[in-house]
């Protein structure tokens, strides 16, 4: 059985979706979860896990301002005096085509999706390495492995954060830091809920397991890649998409 307890996660976007499974998941295995999102977004996720009697705390933060996540990361880490484990989930989609995208719509895109992680992760690698331990998460997507018409600026982000995560694990490994990636698929949340139903069934038709993922499915991952369990494992890729891409 997967066991965090005591350790301290932050986790991004964590209103909804995937960053609220993952919230609510880390909680239930024993970590103290910080959870991010604009405003006072993620205060849902953090009230259904004190309910629970898990430990969580809110965290107002824009992961695209620099100053302000770095100040997120500072203040956890003062507060708890270590940081265990981070999952950059926090995402945003502007889709478009490409002749039809402005530099807008790309700029804000890569900013949350990829820019972010980099800040974020910078700023969590000092407390991992100096105390010899830590686990970075990023959450990418099998857009970013596959690529799809329409999502050229979230495709780039997300391959974007497969790339970064594979050189920051060659770099921290002898500290004894990994860092992953999850990769889902089709999930179930609210950004797929605005896919055409015709749409969702072809996609859905082409999956192996014949069904769209849950955020649960990919909090598990998480939560493995977040475990003891997972001590040998870094600069990989989980995929967790039914057989979607192989």
């Amino acid at each position: 059985m997967i066991d965090l307890t005591g350790r301290v996660a932050l986790v991004t976007g964590a209103s909804r979706g995937i960053g609220r499974a993952i919230a609510l998941k880390l909680a239930k295995q024993g970590a103290i979860v910080v959870a991010a999102a604009r405003a006072q977004n993620a205060a849902k996720t953090v009230e259904e896990i004190t309910t629970a009697g898990g430990k969580a705390e809110l965290a107002s933060l824009d992961v695209s301002d620099a100053a302000a996540a770095s100040a997120f990361v500072s203040g956890a880490f003062e507060k708890h005096g270590r940081i265990d484990i981070l999952v950059n989930n926090a995402g945003i989609t502007k889709d478009t085509l490409l002749l039809r995208m402005n530099r807008a719509e790309w700029d804000d895109v890569i900013a949350t999706n990829l820019t972010a992680a980099f800040t974020l992760t910078q700023a969590v690698l000092k407390p991992m390495i100096r105390q010899r331990s830590g686990r970075v998460i990023c959450i990418s997507s099998v857009v970013g492995q596959a690529g799809n018409p329409g999502q050229a600026n979230y495709a780039a982000s997300k391959a974007g954060l497969i790339g970064f995560a594979k050189s920051i694990a060659r770099e921290v490994a002898s500290r004894n830091v990994t860092v992953n990636v999850v990769a889902p698929g089709l999930i179930e949340t609210d950004m797929t809920r605005l896919i055409a139903e015709n749409a969702k069934d072809q996609w859905q038709a082409e999956i192996p397991l014949k069904r769209m993922g849950t955020p649960d499915d990919i909090a598990s991952a998480v939560c493995f890649l977040a475990s003891d369990e997972a001590a040998y494992i870094t600069g990989q890729v989980l995929a967790v998409n039914g057989g979607m891409y192989m």
